[in-house]
């Protein structure tokens, strides 16, 4: 099983819906500090049940909802979902998807 992709709106930095693939083999991310790097692992953990919440880097729960720009409103709610592959079905179901 491996992940295939992640998708994220409106979590922290993440204003707008992005999606990453991710193909077989490593993948690396990289860019300038600011960027939102480490805001990719943040999301990943919050999706699959981090609850403290000072290992997201944050103070609270309405602080992981992108919270408006200057020229962004902010955002009602956050959406993180993982795409993985089962094709070896070591989850038990019957799709190669989940």
């Amino acid at each position: 099983m491996r992940l295939k992709s992640l998708e994220i709106k409106g979590f922290k930095s993440f204003a707008d819906k992005t999606v990453l693939q991710f193909d077989e083999g490593i993948t690396g991310v990289i860019g300038p500090n600011g960027c939102g790097k480490s805001n990719i692992i943040d999301s990943i953990r919050w999706v699959i049940g981090e609850h403290k919440i000072s290992n997201l880097r944050s103070e609270n729960l309405e602080s992981l909802v992108f919270n408006g720009s200057k020229s962004r409103s902010a955002s009602g709610l956050a959406e993180v979902s993982l795409t993985f592959e089962n094709t070896k079905n070591l989850l038990p179901t019957e799709f190669n998807m989940v």
